[in-house]
């Protein structure tokens, strides 16, 4: 049995959880056994206890109690080899790259990682892009295995820790289209409605809770309605000022005009029979402004996925339509 360790965390972990440093740097200890350790108080940050899903910083130490040689860990499944088409199929998914990130279209019914019916995820496919000496791609932020849109890939670590604060801090300006069924009254607003997650993994779903309701969290949208098609279907641009798992799904749903397509929020009602349209979530992340952290501000806007563009031509809307927010004036978001 090893003796008691101290470890210092380094820079290139960032702001890395908890769970995570462990898993990146014991990854034979499986996640209940941590638990336990927690709970117990035998693993420790800078002398104080500490919960899983708190984040560590460089320089704080860990106590590492003593491990057995091969801890008994849960089964888990293996990990998915890159194929040989990845690299091909992520680089055409490129919008942007510099040294420090890169920025992807993910294509609608891609799941960014592994869960229940992902046979193939995002996350597994960056394997694909790691030179001789490169680090593999690291996800900074999420999106709903059926969103399509603006994803961001860090280079680095310290990049991605980097980036993480900005998400946190909600400092990234996102914008979403939407295509809704029905016409939204108003037709341009802010929804101020609190979540809750329920469910079990892989099988999660969302709800509006009362203001005081503790399970909740503050869940914040601005919405406007960019065109319609008379009152059987509504343009929308959202700008999540919170980023709570499906916000932008069960806010449409709560004002009574589902995305179309998005049957677990929306049921019958978010489906529109004999229209020219998939049977798809209609649910894109268009733009995303956000601080680069080599200076500057990085702008990029991502084209409609191909559902979303027959959508689009179905009813005739111009995608050159302005932004009803005006992302384009950045005095006293960047000054």
């Amino acid at each position: 049995m090893p003796p008691v360790e101290t470890r210092v965390v380094n820079k290139d972990d960032g702001e890395l959880r908890l769970d995570r440093w462990f898993r990146r740097h014991y990854p034979a200890l499986n996640h209940g056994r941590l638990e336990k350790l927690l709970r117990t108080g035998q693993v420790r940050v800078d002398g104080k206890r500490a919960k899983a899903g708190q984040r560590v910083s460089p320089g704080q130490s860990i106590r590492v109690p003593p491990l057995p040689d091969n801890p008994q860990s849960a089964p888990t499944r293996p990990r998915q080899a890159p194929r040989a088409e990845d690299a091909e199929a992520l680089r055409a998914m490129i919008l942007h790259e510099d040294n420090d990130l890169i920025i992807l279209n993910k294509p609608a019914g891609l799941a960014v990682q592994g869960g229940t019916g992902s046979a193939r995820n995002l996350d597994a496919m960056l394997g694909a892009l790691v030179g001789r000496k490169a680090q593999k791609p690291r996800l900074v932020h999420r999106l709903d295995k059926d969103t399509s849109g603006v994803l961001v890939l860090a280079k680095t670590a310290g990049v991605a820790a980097e980036l993480g604060k900005v998400f946190r801090g909600r400092e990234a300006q996102k914008l979403y289209w939407g295509l809704a069924v029905g016409l939204p009254q108003p037709r341009k607003g802010e929804i101020n409605a609190p979540l809750a997650k329920g469910g079990t993994a892989g099988q999660e779903r969302v709800s509006v809770v009362d203001q005081n309701d503790r399970t909740g969290q503050k869940a914040v949208t601005r919405y406007a309605v960019v065109d319609q098609a008379g009152d059987r279907a509504s343009w929308l641009a959202m700008m999540p000022l919170t980023g709570r798992t499906h916000q932008l799904r069960v806010h449409c749903a709560l004002l009574g005009t589902p995305i179309l397509g998005d049957g677990k929020y929306g049921g019958a009602e978010a489906f529109l029979p004999g229209a020219d349209v998939a049977r798809q979530l209609h649910l894109h992340a268009r733009r995303l402004i956000l601080a680069h952290p080599a200076g500057g501000v990085l702008d990029v806007t991502a084209p409609l996925s191909p559902h979303m563009d027959r959508a689009w031509r179905a009813f005739n809307f111009d995608t050159a339509d302005e932004d009803p927010f005006d992302l384009d004036d950045r005095e006293g978001r960047w000054g």
